[in-house]
Order: C-alpha cells, then sequence, then structure tokens
C-alpha cells in the first residue's frame, strides 16, 4: 500500500493531467450539442457490440426457453397471417386493390442485446436500425404484447424506450366495452400498469383483456396489453384506481418486431395542420 502511494505521488502530475483532460472531455461534450450526439452514437455503437457478445453466450444456455419463444411467435404470426387473409376477403373490389389499406403496418424482426426493469425510465437495445430500415417513432412488440418505441438509432442498433418509463402513456381500450383509457407505469413493479382515466359509469371486472386503442399510428389497433387484476373506486373518486398486469414478461424478452406505419406521416402532417390553426 505504501508503494501505491509512492507510486502515485511520484507521477502525480501525470495523473492530474488525466484528470484534468477527462473534465475538459465531458464539458466538451454536455455543452456542444454536435460532439454529444457524435459521442452517444459512438458509445451506443460501443456498449451494443458488447452487450450483443455477451447475450450470444446467454442465448447458447437458453436454448430450450429460446425455441419456446419462437414457436409462440411463428404461431402469433400465423394467426395474424390468417386475420389479415379474412380482412381482404371481406374487402370490396376498390379496397383490395388500395395498397395503403392493405399495407398499412410493415413488421422488421430483431433480438434484444440489452435490456432494463429496475430503473424509472427503461430503455431497451436490440440490433437492427437505420440500414435495416429502423426509425425513430416506430413501435416495437413481441408475441406477448406491446413493447415500446425505438428512441433512437444507429446504423446497426437501435435504442427502444420501454412502456416501463414513467414518462410514457399508452391510449389503450377494454376489449369486451370498448372503453378507452390510458396505460401509465408508475416505477414499482415491470409486472404492473396503472390504467387511468377510466371514468366510474364504466363496469370493468378484474381479468378484462386490455388492447391498444389505436388512436394513434405507432400501435396497430387490437395490440395485447395485459389484464385487469385490481380494481379500487374512492367514494369521491371520478376515476377507478386500476392496476393492469402486462402479457409480456419484460425480463424474458428476446425476440421482437418493429411496426413501420405508413400512414404515420400523413397523420401527423393533418394533426400538425389541426394544431397550428
Amino acid at each position: 500500500m505504501e508503494r501505491l502511494f509512492l507510486f502515485i505521488y511520484q507521477y502525480r502530475a501525470f495523473f492530474t493531467f488525466l484528470v484534468l483532460q477527462v473534465i475538459c472531455f465531458l464539458l466538451l461534450v454536455s455543452n456542444n450539442q454536435y460532439q454529444s450526439a457524435a459521442f452517444f452514437n459512438s458509445s451506443n455503437s460501443l456498449v451494443a457490440g458488447i452487450n450483443r457478445t455477451s447475450q450470444n453466450f446467454r442465448d447458447f444456455f437458453s436454448l430450450r426457453e429460446t425455441n419456446q419463444i419462437l414457436a409462440e411467435e411463428n404461431a402469433y404470426l400465423k394467426k395474424l397471417v390468417e386475420q389479415r387473409n379474412q380482412s381482404l376477403y371481406q374487402l370490396n373490389v376498390r379496397e383490395i386493390n388500395d395498397t395503403e389499406i392493405i399495407n398499412r403496418f410493415d413488421f422488421i424482426s430483431a433480438r434484444v442485446v440489452n435490456n432494463s426493469v429496475d430503473q424509472f425510465k427503461n430503455h431497451l437495445t436490440i440490433n437492427k436500425g437505420k440500414k435495416q430500415g429502423i426509425a425513430p417513432g416506430m413501435a416495437v412488440v413481441s408475441p406477448q404484447g406491446i413493447v415500446g418505441k425505438v428512441k433512437t438509432v444507429s446504423d446497426n442498433f437501435s435504442v427502444v424506450t420501454s412502456i416501463l418509463n414513467i414518462d410514457v402513456l399508452t391510449s389503450v381500450q377494454i376489449k369486451r366495452t370498448s372503453h378507452f383509457a390510458t396505460a401509465k407505469w408508475n416505477g414499482a413493479n415491470p409486472d404492473v400498469l396503472n390504467l387511468l382515466y377510466l371514468p366510474r359509469h364504466v363496469q370493468p371486472i378484474v381479468g378484462d383483456t386490455i388492447i391498444t386503442s389505436g388512436y394513434n399510428a405507432i400501435y396497430p389497433e387490437g395490440l395485447m396489453v395485459g389484464t385487469i387484476s385490481e380494481i379500487n373506486l374512492k367514494d369521491e373518486a371520478l376515476f377507478y384506481d386500476i392496476e393492469l398486469k402486462l402479457s409480456q414478461d419484460f425480463r424474458r424478452l428476446t425476440y421482437l418486431a418493429v411496426i413501420k406505419s405508413n400512414l404515420k406521416q400523413e397523420l401527423d402532417s393533418l394533426q400538425n395542420t389541426l394544431t397550428i390553426k
């Protein structure tokens, strides 16, 4: 220990120089937008590469569970294809020729290379990016339910803002009654969201299925979110206090699908026009 202190003392000028260099670098990154963006993209790619390597080792030791998840995903995709074909069969001739109706959403498969569930604002990293057609704002789902929205992308990786984020609000509806509400995480249990703004005249029951409402161009309507697990209503309250158990276990996220809405730009442009007026 004495030799260590002696070594540090002998090279104190060099260590002081290193500390000052680090401080200067942090000041440069934090106070300049271009340098901050460049540093974030570079560090994100580096960390994503390390996480991908570690994830490969974890995947090797969980092949049985991965195969089960893939089987569930295949069944889910087959169901979507059957529903889509049935919907097309019911469309009239004009709608069948309308490619914007038929191809409203595109799907890009991806794999999780990093994930967190113990923060107030959780994110995950997937192994697809700009080169694969992914852009910020796209929805991310799993065969079990919705996952989040793409926040930022590099060439081959993307960071996704999880719905386990206290700043994320998701428009949902009760499948049985079609009443609308808002789902939000309270930062505590990663298996549970709070269901907000459901008025007291509605009659929800434990076990009700909650799905996406389709009120925005990100998530398609009818995607699974979870089921109601607990209902409370105070005498003076205007809205219910409801807990929603997520259908997706975020600790087991492996394979996902990124959804590209081909009509999102048109919808956003129209809504912005109304806002300006």
